[in-house]
C-alpha cells in the first residue's frame, strides 16, 4: 500500500513538472446560478456549452461569459435573442468573474449595455478590499490580488425559519468560503459550515429526497448539528487540468436527480482529470475514496478505555472515465463507465483509459465473488436544434445480458434511464418550461457485496429515488428581474418494495415496481431574490401526499405541508 501511494504521488509530481502549466483553475460551486444563466444561452444557441460533467472551471465560464458579451454587442442576431433580463444577468456575472476575464484578456472587457467598465489595473499591482468592492465592483469580505497570489474571502451565514407539518424548525448555518490563484498555475478554494436544526418533526435521515445527506454529529430530542466541507487543489495547462479535492461530483442533466452522479451522497475526496486534446473531444477521469460505513472486524482493537475498541470501516473506491464527443454545434453524446471496489488500492482502476470491467476480470479470475461493481452510462445533450429547446437523456446500466435479452425468464436487466426537455421565452420572454420522466429497475445500485453498493456514506451516488422507482416531473421558472425568480414545480413517483438481495440474483428478475407501492406527489413553489452577490431571500412552500399500499390492495394517504423563509450569505 505505501509502494502505491508513493508511486502515486511521485506520478503526480512529475506530470505537474512535465506539463506546460499557463492557466487557472477553480471550480465553481454547484449550486451557482451562472450554470443555468450558461445553459439557456446554449439553448438559444449564443454559445457553445458542455456542461455533462460539472463543477466546472471559474475560467471556463467566464471565457463562456465573454463569448455572450462579444456576439451580443457585435452580432444583430445574437443581440435580439438575448432578454433585458438577460442582459442585466450578464453585467452581474462579468462583475464576479472579473479577474479570471482579466486573465483571459490581460486588459478591460466592455461591461454591457454602457455600464461602467470594471477599473483593470496593470498586471503588476497590488489590490486589496476590505469590506467593500473589489476593483470590479464585487462587493466583498476581503479581496487581495497581486502577480503572484489572488485570495477572495466570502462569510457563510443563514437563518431559516419555518414549519412542517404544523411543527415550528429552524435552521441556522455558518462558515466561510475562500478560493484564489498561485501565479497562474495552482487554483485552490475551501468552504467550510456549520449546520444546526431544531424543532419538532426534524427529517434526521434524509432518505427520500434530493436533499444531500447528512452525518450527524450532534443529536438530541429537538436538535441535531452536522458540518460539511469542501476543498480542492488544482492546476491546469492548455489542454487539461489536473483536482485534488472533496466536493460535490455531478455527471448529466436533470432537474429531478441525476443518474449516474448527483449531489444526494455527502461529498468524498478524488482525484479529478479533465483532457481537452481537441475541440469536439473531452475527456475526464475520476477516482474517489468513499465511505463503506462497513465495520472491518479484522481491524478493530481494544483501546486504553476499556469500554471502547478502535474502529476501523472497510476501504471502499469509485473509479470512472467517461468519453464527451461533439460532432456539431449544441449536440454533445457522451459515454462512460464506473467500477465500484473495495478493501484495497488497485493499480488497474488507477490507470484513465483502463477497461475497468477486463481489469475486473483479470483481478477476480473471472470469480464473481472475488470481483468488482462495475456500471455503464451513455448521455446526449442537444441544444438549440429546435428554437430555444434542450432535449436531453441518460441512460444507467447495471447489469445487462445481451444474449437473453427478449427472454423474460432468463434476463437479468437492471438499468434506468431519463429522458427530458427545456424551452425558453416560450409563449413569453423570460420563462423557462422543464419536463422530465425517469425509470430506475429494480436492483440498480445494488449488489452482494455490501462494500461494493453505489453508495457512499450509506446514500445513494445517483438518483435519489433509488431502484424500483419512476418519477414524472414539471417545471415552470419565471425571472422577473435579474435576481427575482419564482419556480412553482410538481413532481409525482411511484416507489416499489426493496426487496432482498437474493431476489436480485434470482431468475425471472422481479417486475417493475414489485411488492408493496407507495405513491408520493409533490407539489412546491420557490421564490428567492439575490439582492447583492450570494445575498439573498428565500421563500419555500411544499405539499407532499404518500400513499401507501396495504396487503389488502387498499392505500392509506398521509400529506404534509412544509414552509420556510430563510435569508442567507452564501448557500
Amino acid at each position: 500500500m505505501k509502494i502505491k501511494k508513493i508511486f502515486i504521488i511521485t506520478f503526480l509530481l512529475f506530470t505537474f513538472h512535465l506539463l506546460p502549466l499557463q492557466s487557472q483553475t477553480v471550480y465553481e460551486p454547484l449550486h451557482k446560478d451562472v450554470y443555468p444563466y450558461l445553459s439557456r444561452m446554449a439553448q438559444k444557441g449564443v454559445i457553445n456549452y458542455n456542461d455533462q460533467i460539472k463543477p466546472l472551471t471559474r475560467i471556463y465560464i467566464a471565457e463562456k461569459l465573454v463569448e455572450i458579451s462579444k456576439k451580443t454587442r457585435g452580432l444583430p442576431a445574437y443581440g435580439e435573442a438575448i432578454t433585458e433580463v438577460e442582459r442585466d444577468e450578464l453585467n452581474f456575472y462579468l462583475k464576479d468573474f472579473g479577474e479570471e476575464i482579466k486573465f483571459i484578456h490581460r486588459g478591460e472587457i466592455q461591461i454591457y449595455k454602457g455600464q461602467k467598465k470594471p477599473s483593470l489595473p496593470s498586471i503588476g499591482l497590488s489590490r486589496q478590499s476590505l469590506f467593500g468592492n473589489d476593483r470590479y465592483g464585487r462587493w466583498r469580505l476581503f479581496s487581495y490580488s497581486s502577480n503572484l497570489f489572488k485570495v477572495n474571502l466570502s462569510p457563510i451565514f443563514g437563518y431559516q425559519i419555518g414549519s412542517n407539518d404544523n411543527a415550528n424548525q429552524t435552521h441556522r448555518w455558518n462558515g466561510a468560503y475562500f478560493y484564489g490563484y498561485f501565479s497562474d498555475n495552482i487554483g485552490f478554494s475551501f468552504d467550510f459550515r456549520d449546520n444546526a436544526e431544531t424543532g419538532d418533526n426534524i427529517d434526521r435521515t434524509k432518505s427520500f429526497t434530493p436533499v444531500t445527506g447528512i452525518s450527524i454529529a450532534k443529536s438530541n430530542k429537538d436538535k441535531i448539528e452536522y458540518s460539511e466541507i469542501h476543498t480542492t487543489l488544482s492546476t491546469n495547462w492548455s489542454w487539461g487540468e489536473i483536482t485534488v479535492g472533496k466536493d460535490f461530483l455531478q455527471w448529466g442533466y436533470a432537474q429531478s436527480g441525476q443518474l449516474v452522479l448527483s449531489q444526494k451522497a455527502p461529498s468524498f475526496p478524488f482525484i479529478r482529470l479533465d483532457i481537452r486534446p481537441a475541440s469536439w473531444l473531452k475527456f475526464n477521469y475520476i477516482h474517489a475514496w468513499l465511505n463503506s460505513d462497513v465495520i472491518d472486524s479484522n481491524e478493530t482493537y481494544a483501546s486504553k478505555r476499556p469500554i471502547q475498541n478502535r474502529t476501523l470501516f472497510r476501504d471502499k473506491y469509485l473509479a470512472s472515465h467517461t468519453l464527451i464527443i461533439t460532432p456539431t454545434k449544441g449536440l454533445d453524446i457522451s459515454l462512460g463507465e464506473s467500477i465500484i471496489y473495495s478493501d484495497r488500492l488497485e493499480i488497474s482502476y488507477l490507470m484513465p483509459l483502463m477497461f475497468f470491467r477486463l481489469a475486473d476480470h483479470y483481478l477476480s479470475n473471472n470469480n464473481n465473488s472475488a470481483g468488482d461493481n462495475a456500471q455503464f452510462f451513455f448521455g446526449i445533450s442537444a441544444r438549440g436544434f429546435i428554437k430555444n429547446t434542450h432535449l436531453y437523456g441518460s441512460l444507467f446500466i447495471d447489469e445487462l445480458t445481451i444474449s437473453d435479452l427478449f427472454d423474460s425468464q432468463k434476463q437479468r436487466n437492471q438499468l434506468g434511464f431519463t429522458l427530458g426537455g427545456s424551452v425558453v421565452d416560450l409563449p413569453i420572454e423570460d420563462l423557462t418550461l422543464t419536463a422530465e420522466f425517469t425509470k430506475i429497475f429494480p436492483f440498480v445500485y445494488s449488489h452482494f457485496i455490501p462494500t461494493q453498493t453505489y453508495e457512499s456514506s450509506s446514500y445513494g451516488l445517483g438518483h435519489w429515488i433509488g431502484h424500483n422507482a419512476d418519477l414524472i416531473y414539471g417545471s415552470v421558472n419565471y425571472r422577473f428581474m435579474r435576481g427575482l425568480q419564482a419556480t412553482v414545480w410538481g413532481q409525482y413517483v411511484r416507489k416499489g418494495g426493496e426487496g432482498v438481495i437474493d431476489q436480485q440474483y434470482t431468475l425471472p428478475s422481479q417486475p417493475f415496481l414489485f411488492g408493496l407501492r407507495t405513491n408520493y406527489t409533490f407539489l412546491g413553489i420557490d421564490v428567492k431574490y439575490e439582492f447583492i452577490h450570494e445575498l439573498f431571500v428565500r421563500a419555500k412552500f411544499l405539499y407532499s401526499k404518500a400513499s401507501s399500499e396495504q396487503t389488502n390492495g387498499t392505500f392509506i394517504n398521509d400529506s404534509k405541508t412544509e414552509f420556510n423563509f430563510a435569508i442567507y450569505y452564501g448557500l
